[in-house]
């Protein structure tokens, strides 16, 4: 029986995913999602379902997959996931190709352990504390201001949570400290750290597929050209230029967590040592993972390829010398609406002197750009709010 690709998520990194895959026409592509996705309206997706709330549900759903499309390569899209996967391992794993870590997955998505993995080898990572308890928020005055906030895994996916938080000064602090001790007392744990200097026009990745010996198969970096909706969200438009050191640093860390699948460290300079730091490491494919392909290199086929017919595995070599630009207009309108100043970089994000990608819009497969666009009616009326200090 044939082997088909299964993408969880049917957001733009959903989208991506399964743009990449069609490039081999053979490939048949599933998709299930939480309900509404722009993916889900592809025409290059051959079946189209709920990912199901209960894990035994999402089992049956998988199992019945497999018995009508034969094994399952599986490409998870956020964190919610990847937990997903790594609780339904053992009943799915001979069904599917399911490319986490069983082992170690929960200890490598704690940044925490993350930043030890840094201290260890190596590489450069902000100063930071574990807020475990509700005791540790005194120990916020062995940081030196402004100082970011993150919950230690996803947990905003769970609880309602603040995914990041910014805080430039001591009053900011003391304003946010009782909800902090809230969060604590849910179960919420923090990771206090130094902020880095500079703004989004500073953060680079290094992103790799690792078989199930964890050795790198493929790899390639770039840069985020800026993020939405502020200097802490998620990428707006991206671009495959970046400096050696940024894969020599995320190579290094990526061996060490000894992974399976798809895992990008995210790094900011920082100018006042020149070094690149360790922000995260995430251990699937994030919403600018288009960069790679547009740019020579193809995680997700390598992926589907080495759970499937390993000698069609190739060895790719990241184009580097063309300029490539991911454009997500999705987030470049808002920004351009509720950020001052930001249509400079909006212009340099949109002009590219080589190959510029739209991260939806695709002339052969129009229905998810239809599909965005009441999304992006939202997105642009949130942005004028913002502008006008209305949220």
């Amino acid at each position: 029986m044939k082997n088909s690709a299964l993408v969880l998520g049917g957001h733009v990194n959903g989208y991506s995913i399964i743009n990449e895959l069609n490039e081999d026409k053979s490939i048949n592509i599933l998709l299930m999602d939480y309900g509404h996705s722009i993916a889900k309206y592809s025409n290059k997706v051959t079946y189209v379902g709920g990912i199901p709330s209960a894990d035994e549900l999402f089992i049956k759903r998988v199992m019945e997959l497999r018995d009508s499309y034969g094994k399952l390569v599986i490409y998870p899209t956020d964190d919610a996931q990847l937990e997903l996967l790594h609780r339904t391992y053992k009943a799915l794993s001979l069904a599917c190709y399911i490319p986490i870590n069983h082992g170690n997955l929960i200890k490598s998505l704690d940044k925490s352990f993350q930043y030890e993995l840094c201290e260890e080898i190596g590489v450069p990572y902000p100063k930071s504390i574990n807020l475990n308890a509700v005791e540790d928020l005194k120990l916020s005055h062995k940081l030196m201001y402004p100082l970011l906030i993150k919950p230690v895994t996803r947990q905003d996916l769970t609880i309602n949570v603040f995914r990041n938080a910014f805080i430039e000064q001591e009053r900011d602090w003391v304003s946010i400290r009782k909800e902090l001790e809230g969060f604590i007392e849910q179960g919420v744990t923090f990771m206090l750290s130094e902020f880095v200097p500079g703004d989004d026009t500073n953060i680079y990745a290094y992103t790799s597929v690792q078989d199930r010996q964890s050795n790198v198969i493929n790899e390639w970096i770039g840069k985020k050209l800026t993020q939405y909706p502020n200097e802490y969200g998620v990428c707006c438009s991206a671009s495959n230029k970046a400096p050696i050191i940024v894969a020599e640093q995320g190579r290094r860390l990526v061996e060490k967590m000894k992974n399976i699948g798809i895992t990008e460290p995210e790094f900011k300079y920082d100018e006042r040592d020149d070094s690149f730091k360790l922000m995260e490491t995430n251990l699937r494919s994030m919403m600018w993972h288009r960069v790679g392909s547009a740019s020579g290199v193809k995680l997700h086929l390598t992926q589907y390829y080495l759970a499937t017919e390993p000698y069609k595995v190739a060895k790719y070599q990241q184009n580097m010398s063309d300029s490539t630009h991911l454009v997500l207009m999705l987030h470049e309108i808002p920004n351009l609406i509720a950020r001052k100043g930001y249509f400079k970089q909006f212009k340099a994000n949109i002009k590219c002197d080589g190959k510029r990608v739209w991260a939806i819009y695709n002339p052969d497969d129009l229905k998810p750009f239809f599909v965005s666009l009441p999304l992006l009616t939202k997105m642009m009326i949130s942005a004028c709010l913002r502008r006008l200090n209305l949220r």
